[in-house]
């Protein structure tokens, strides 16, 4: 059973972008991610994308989408307490994660370096697998409800209107609904042990004012015209922006002492 791309699509997906220019930094945060072989968001391109105006009237087409260079993968990626991370399952999640990367290399100039796009994946889905193994053992269960419901918030976070259409959209790219379920499952009891590690992750007043300011620094930093929204007005924004925020780092503390006694092997 694959286990990782699912929940790679949450615990990943934050970190993997900014790291994948020439600078070699360390995954923060969950990521989960954590999103990541699996459904790529599927946003319309705005009109004139693909091809550039020019003086003239002439037009002339982006540079060509560079493919992603799976050369050497081995069969086994990695080996995390005597699970493995097959082939299959890594070039899945790094196609992902390469398409991501691409499109932000366009915005920011810098070309992706794909040897430490690699190693990042590999490293994100050995934490994922570090998170199933300890939910697992811990044994925590998943509801029904709870599979429905992050379901639902899966899919909007994917940008689609509803878990059926999430589904549909999985189901086209060769997945059948019970391994859809069951990864899903895996996802609510890896959340379980979040949050029964983390605690209280209601985000205080102090906080909520320190990420308005950052915000606010942000929008100058820009140079932007629109007025800043008042506080109260994206009050609910910037709880789960600290509320995220807050999963993240204890996510990465728990990943950390994971890892302190497993025994963990990358191949790459």
């Amino acid at each position: 059973m694959k286990k990782t791309w699912l929940l790679s699509l949450s615990l990943a997906t934050l970190t993997v972008i900014a790291a994948c220019g020439d600078n070699n930094e360390t995954n923060e945060g969950n990521n989960e991610g954590m999103n990541n072989g699996g459904l790529n968001n599927q946003e319309e391109e705005p009109e004139g994308n693909n091809e550039a105006a020019l003086e003239g009237g002439e037009t002339a087409e982006q540079p060509e989408m560079p493919e992603p260079d799976l050369e050497g993968v081995p069969d086994v990626v990695a080996e995390v307490n005597g699970e493995e991370i097959p082939k299959d399952e890594f070039e899945a999640t790094y196609t992902g994660q390469f398409e991501q990367a691409t499109m932000q290399s366009q915005m920011t100039g810098e070309e992706v370096n794909q040897d430490e796009l690699k190693q990042l994946v590999a490293d994100n889905m050995v934490s994922t697998e570090l998170l199933v193994q300890e939910a697992n053992n811990q044994g925590y269960d998943a509801s029904e409800e709870e599979i429905n419901e992050t379901l639902d918030e899966i899919a909007v976070q994917n940008g689609l209107e509803s878990a059926d259409e999430f589904m549909a959209a999985l189901q086209e790219q060769g997945m059948d609904e019970e391994e859809i379920m069951s990864q899903v499952e895996l996802q609510v009891k890896v959340d379980q042990l979040i949050a029964s590690e983390s605690g209280d992750m209601e985000p205080t007043e102090e906080e909520l004012e320190q990420a308005y300011e950052q915000m606010e620094q942000q929008q100058e930093q820009m140079g932007g015209d629109e007025e800043m929204p008042s506080f109260d007005e994206i009050r609910p924004e910037l709880e789960q922006q600290v509320r995220q925020q807050k999963e993240g780092e204890a996510s990465q503390m728990l990943i950390d002492d994971l890892r302190e006694d497993a025994d963990v092997t990358i191949h790459l």
